[in-house]
């Protein structure tokens, strides 16, 4: 069995790259859920697994550092700037 991350930056990788995956297997989802601002609940589920991998990679104290929700917002957020919603 593989070791637990326990440096930062390669759990920002880690989480950055789940959260990629997101984008990619669920993109309709992703703009969707931007335009009509309901992004976390109509990826609830998806969101979810994402976490419950990234929490089984890395130790519990890298786990609280929030890394994993700072990629949400970099990779499923910010990069989608050029979507029309009425959150920005």
């Amino acid at each position: 069995m593989a070791s637990l991350i326990d440096k930062s930056k390669r759990a920002r990788q880690l989480a950055r790259a789940i959260a990629s995956d997101l984008t990619l297997y669920h993109e309709a989802k992703i703009l969707e859920g931007i335009a009509n601002d309901t992004l976390f609940d109509v990826m609830s589920e998806e969101i979810e697994e994402g976490r419950e991998l990234f929490k089984s990679r890395v130790t519990p104290e890298i786990f609280s550092e929030g890394i994993y929700d700072l990629a949400l917002v970099d990779v499923l957020v910010k990069s989608k700037g050029h979507v029309k919603s009425k959150i920005w």
